[in-house]
């Protein structure tokens, strides 16, 4: 049975990630805000998503995990790549108050890059906020917690299509991705654009020609460089 240490209310009550493996569970304080962006994909380190290097067995009753069962079970004690692993494969469970701040942003951040960078075909015009407030109940229209708004944009603009007819300005560019970061931005820029065309290079380079809404090009670029560090090409394609 885990030791038990003490927490004070407020903390009883903070954001956990839990992860269930071989019959024991395990649980991580976490800060909610650098968890998010964690998850979302930015560079975080770990050490900044937790509240406290510890495992929990039970974080709310504060019962740290056994550290035989913690060794067994992920073949280290090393309590920062442990916790990775709960962070990457667990649950992450945000209290109520924060999750719902956290879809409210994300929700009013996607309907205004709808707004800003679409247009209803049939009129040429934008699609008043309202109208498209009032498809995303229609369509029913659910918010994912642990991605970048500007990432959900597509595939939402799918489900809205049916109800609200919407076009987007497309920009088409060239992009390569030096070897060392390719694995890593290949989801980003799938995420945000249509890849027409790709190959790899033969020194492990990725390039790649992508469609992507012209309202969501200086996101992607942003998303890229903070994995890249700037280290890419990039060439706006005329058609």
């Amino acid at each position: 049975m885990g030791r038990p240490i003490s927490f004070d209310k407020e903390k009883v009550t903070l954001n956990l990630a839990r992860l269930k493996k071989s019959g024991e569970t395990f649980e991580i304080v976490i800060n909610s805000d650098m968890a998010v962006k964690y998850k979302e994909g930015d560079d975080v380190d770990i050490k900044d998503v937790l509240e406290g290097e510890k495992i929990f067995a039970d974080a709310k009753k504060g019962l740290l995990a056994s550290e035989k069962k913690v060794l067994d079970v992920f073949g280290t004690d090393d309590v920062l790549k442990v916790a990775k692993e709960i962070l990457e494969n667990g649950e992450v469970q945000l209290n109520a108050a924060y999750r719902d701040k956290l879809k409210e942003e994300k929700r009013k951040r996607i309907i205004n890059l709808i707004q800003v960078n679409g247009i209803d075909p049939r009129s040429k015009l934008p699609h008043p906020q309202s109208r498209i407030e009032n498809a995303f109940a229609e369509g029913k229209i659910r918010i994912d917690d642990f991605r970048k708004a500007e990432d959900q944009v597509s595939e939402i603009i799918k489900k809205l299509m049916p109800i609200l007819p919407i076009k987007f300005e497309k920009k088409t560019i060239e992009i390569i991705i030096p070897a060392q970061y390719a694995g890593k931005t290949y989801s980003v820029i799938a995420n945000f654009a249509k890849i027409a065309r790709q190959d790899w290079l033969g020194d492990g380079s990725w390039k790649g020609v992508v469609e992507v809404p012209a309202g969501l090009v200086n996101d992607l670029f942003d998303a890229l460089n903070n994995i890249t560090h700037g280290d890419m090409t990039t060439k706006t394609i005329e058609k």
